[in-house]
Formats: C-alpha cells, sequence, structure tokens
C-alpha cells in the first residue's frame, strides 16, 4: 500500500480529539525538523555546487527574495489603498512586508517548475541552488523583520 493512501484511511479512521491531541503534539516534530529534512532530501541539492553558481542560480535567488517580497507586498498595500481588500484584525500594514519576505520561502513549488523548465541536469542543480539559498534568506528576512516589528 502507497504511503499517502496509508496516511489517508489512518486520517479517516482516527477520532477528531484524538486527531486534535495528535496534531499539536506532533506539530513542533513536523514543522521544525521533518518539513525542511524532507524539503532538503527532496531538493537532491549537491552543497559542493555552490563553490560555482552562476547567473540563473542569482536570478532564482533574487526572484524569491526580491522578487516575491516586493510582488507580495505591493499587490497586497495595492488592493488596501484601492479598497479591494482590509488587513484582519491586529495586522498592520508595517508587517506586510515581512509577511510578504516568508512567501519567498518555497522548495516544493520552486523544485517542480525547476525540473520541468530544464532539461539539462546542470540547469537543474543551478536552480535548486537559488532556490535552497532564497528559500533561507527569505525565512530569515521575514522572522527577522516580523521579530523588529513586534518588538516596535
Amino acid at each position: 500500500m502507497h504511503a499517502t493512501i496509508a496516511g489517508v484511511l489512518v486520517g479517516l479512521l482516527m477520532p477528531v480529539a484524538l486527531g486534535e491531541r495528535a496534531e499539536h503534539r506532533l506539530h513542533p516534530y513536523s514543522a521544525f525538523v521533518v518539513v525542511p529534512l524532507f524539503a532538503l532530501a527532496n531538493a537532491g541539492v549537491d552543497l559542493g555546487v555552490f563553490d560555482d553558481a552562476g547567473s540563473l542560480a542569482v536570478a532564482v535567488f533574487a526572484g524569491l527574495v526580491v522578487g516575491k517580497l516586493i510582488g507580495i507586498a505591493g499587490a497586497a498595500l495595492l488592493a488596501l489603498r484601492v479598497g479591494w481588500g482590509v488587513l484582519p484584525e491586529g495586522v498592520q500594514r508595517g508587517e506586510l512586508v515581512g509577511l510578504a519576505a516568508l512567501g519567498g520561502i518555497g522548495f516544493t513549488v520552486s523544485l517542480f517548475i525547476a525540473e520541468l523548465a530544464f532539461t539539462d541536469e546542470a540547469l537543474v542543480n543551478e536552480a535548486k541552488v537559488g532556490i535552497f539559498a532564497g528559500s533561507i534568506v527569505s525565512g530569515v528576512l521575514g522572522a527577522g523583520l516580523l521579530a523588529w516589528r513586534s518588538s516596535r
């Protein structure tokens, strides 16, 4: 039986109260250990590739760190300005930049697109380097901006 099917069956058969208790207990391990390890294993990046990362890695990195930040924050602020949206209660406009920076954490879809976009394995590996580095920097930048904002 495939692991995905087994997981769905276990989820369907588990009582709700037990499932919620298990979710709360396992969340820290899942979020901070399992998911990052899965992302690194799925990326399959040879960390020695960082030595000769070229323009593709830089472009992917810039797209995740700068492009996502400007695109998400800009679209959200524009929507607020023209009245197409409102911020949730307790969220301030200044926090949008930190949240937008977190949008650059993009392992799964980015890796999928890189595999589809390039047939040359060297280019796929270079894109993976940009994805790996961009996701780390986006996460640190977003967390830092939100921590700085909350301390004010």
